[in-house]
């Protein structure tokens, strides 16, 4: 007979009291729940609910009444003229050897509790009963209290501690740390964050940034970007269709990422949603002219074919920068190299995967930072250490992991831009990696 291994839960213990009271048989108990009579037998003794006997001066010895014993202690005096049981100095069932403790025979064999019992009322033994709110609450209190606390300790611990304040202390996110060394760590992710958040470790809280809280955005103004005309036939809705139209063609988004002051340099951000890869380039302004020149530079060093087999369709948001786009979508010799389209006003969640990877970049470039510093060099430092991060949501592997070897044209692109997979050990988040 196969029976229900699920555990008991505050139906099936309500089951067992009401079986108690009745005065049934644990087998009778077990048949009604579809459970081996030891299963119930062993839940009545572990979660059953104790209470105290009243017996004289706090005594359970079961010879009290009778007992004339004098003198057991060492602290005989000429006038202790008392039975020790009376003894306010010395507790005699603690020196006694004739000591055994009053204990109900009922409570050693089954049911192992007073539910039924004629005289549970009137009764001064020490009594266990058996109450379905209460075992439940006892369970859940056992489950809680197995489940914390720390699983490994000594060495072992402090090899894992240092291991990950090292990770840490260099920007790396819990997730990349925990996607490469997996295999050696003792405890899970989820335990990783328990350890953290409990203060067992020496990392806190606040060195996980996703750990501090996000600033409430400030409410913009609606744009008169809705005007433009570039947007005509390249809305949000023109895209879904046109995708709809050729579900094949990969897509890529873009965006701008500005320092401190608006006429400082900036970076161009673009994002192969297939491999998650980020694309950095580095302007001298945020300007239309430079990311017109950002493109026709590339073109020139991997080709309009390969150009139009990287970036066929090309998504970003309404900025002025991004307004030349009959520039944009043709090369210098007047030939098509892709498709621009526009999200929605004030919608910046129709390219979600392109903010959310903006976030590694202000690990490394804070808000409020001046871009005047960036070189070429650190910008592509700052693309190969955030493509080489390990994300949970890619199977635990960074984005230059997921590339093809066989996909020609991106082999091209990584070689022309100096893109290098950095060791996941080496991956370094924090401002001093460019600074």
């Amino acid at each position: 007979m196969k029976y229900n291994q699920t555990q008991m839960d505050i139906t099936d213990r309500i089951v067992i009291e009401v079986g108690l009271y009745a005065g049934r048989s644990f087998k009778e108990i077990a048949s009604d729940l579809d459970r081996h009579p030891a299963t119930i037998a062993r839940e009545i003794k572990n979660n059953r609910t104790f209470i105290p006997g009243d017996f004289p001066f706090g005594n359970d010895c079961k010879y009290l009444r009778k007992c004339g014993e004098r003198d057991l202690c060492d602290k005989i005096t000429e006038d202790c003229n008392f039975n020790c049981v009376y003894c306010k100095h010395v507790k005699c069932y603690t020196v006694c050897l004739r000591y055994q403790p009053k204990v109900c025979s009922r409570l050693s064999q089954p049911p192992y509790v007073c539910n039924g019992c004629s005289v549970r009322r009137s009764c001064d033994y020490n009594r266990y009963f058996y109450t379905a709110k209460q075992a439940d609450k006892v369970s859940a209190r056992r489950r809680s209290e197995s489940r914390s606390g720390l699983r490994v300790k000594g060495d072992e611990f402090k090899k894992l501690d240092e291991l990950i304040t090292r990770q840490i202390r260099l920007g790396q996110p819990l997730s990349h740390i925990y996607a490469q060394h997996c295999d050696e760590l003792p405890v899970g992710l989820r335990s990783l964050y328990n350890y953290i958040d409990s203060g067992q470790m020496t990392i806190r809280n606040i060195d996980l940034r996703r750990k501090v809280g996000y600033r409430r955005r400030k409410r913009k103004s609606k744009s008169s970007s809705i005007q433009y005309k570039c947007r005509k036939g390249r809305t949000y809705e023109d895209f879904q269709r046109f995708m709809n139209q050729n579900p094949n063609l990969p897509v890529v988004q873009m965006d701008t990422v500005k320092g401190s002051r608006s006429k400082d340099k900036a970076l161009l951000t673009m994002l192969f949603l297939q491999s998650n890869i980020m694309l950095i380039f580095l302007m001298p302004d945020c300007s239309s002219k430079s990311v017109v020149n950002v493109f026709n530079t590339l073109t020139k060093k991997i080709g309009t074919s390969a150009f139009r087999a990287l970036f066929p369709v090309i998504l970003t948001d309404n900025g002025s920068e991004f307004k030349a786009v009959d520039l944009l979508e043709k090369n210098l010799s007047g030939n098509d190299r892709c498709r621009i389209f526009y999200c929605d006003p004030q919608a910046s969640w129709q390219k979600a995967e392109l903010e959310k990877n903006h976030e590694y970049i202000r690990y490394i470039l804070p808000k409020g930072t001046n871009f005047s510093f960036l070189t070429r060099k650190k910008v592509t430092a700052l693309m190969n250490h955030i493509n080489s991060t390990k994300r949970l949501g890619i199977g635990n592997r960074s984005p230059y992991e997921l590339l093809d070897p066989a996909d020609a044209h991106m082999q091209l692109l990584m070689q022309e831009l100096k893109m290098d997979i950095i060791p996941p050990d080496d991956v370094h988040l924090m401002p001093d990696l460019i600074k």
